[in-house]
């Protein structure tokens, strides 16, 4: 069961290590490129930030976004924004949200997110701390993937392989960590690709942030995923 109370503590503490992390660099630095393609580190802390106030709208029964090209647009327009306003941002749109979320309310309800997703509400802080906590690696600032908590990287490896279950473009795939196993891509009696890895670089691959070289794969080639 989501315990949503949990996660909303973890997501606070996320964000105090990335601006703790963040709070290390200049503006220089910050005007950088990230490790996500065409963003610089300005434009991550940027989408940090409206990200925030953007899951507020989700809990308070707004739409997430007033349309793609505004979420885009707002990016944009505070990605160059120097160091100590981004800071000041973050942390402000993470206390706004943390205010959302300890709001009474029926965590049980029925969520609308991007392009007509659709969520449990006590999920909702759980999307917030996968936000927070890739985002810090995509940084590029010394926080890696084999630095996440146990815990966060079962739970996304588990969310990521349920989001990509039923994909007929991807084969059936067994997803190992040699304790644990997961399954995704097209449902089948037996799987027909078997992906063994350590956590970190199980959830590297799933989520794009690795090419999946560091893995074993039995039974074919290494799945092609969509884009998240």
């Amino acid at each position: 069961m989501i315990d949503h109370a949990h996660d909303l503590a973890c997501v606070r503490d996320a964000t105090e290590r990335l601006l703790t992390a963040a709070a290390e660099l200049d503006n220089a630095s910050l005007a950088a490129p990230s490790r996500l393609p065409g963003w610089s580190r300005g434009h991550l802390l940027a989408h940090i930030a409206r990200n925030a106030d953007a899951l507020v709208n989700v809990l308070q029964g707004r739409p997430m976004y007033a349309s793609a090209e505004a979420r885009n647009a707002d990016i944009e327009r505070d990605a160059p924004r120097p160091l100590d306003v981004q800071l000041a941002d973050v942390r402000e749109s993470a206390a706004r949200f943390q205010e959302a979320g300890a709001e009474p309310a029926d965590w049980t309800r029925t969520v609308e997110l991007r392009n007509g997703v659709t969520d449990s509400a006590a999920r909702v802080p759980f999307r917030r701390w996968v936000e927070v906590d890739l985002h810090h690696v995509d940084l590029g600032v010394g926080y890696e993937l084999e630095d996440l908590s146990g815990e966060f990287t079962e739970r996304e490896i588990d969310f990521l392989t349920q989001r990509f279950f039923g994909n007929h473009d991807i084969p059936a795939t067994r997803v190992t960590d040699g304790t644990r196993a997961w399954s995704t891509g097209r449902e089948a009696a037996e799987p027909e690709v078997t992906v063994i890895g350590r956590p970190a670089d199980l959830l590297g691959w799933l989520s794009g942030r690795r090419d999946g070289a560091e893995l074993e794969v039995q039974g074919g080639a290494l799945p092609k995923l969509p884009p998240l």
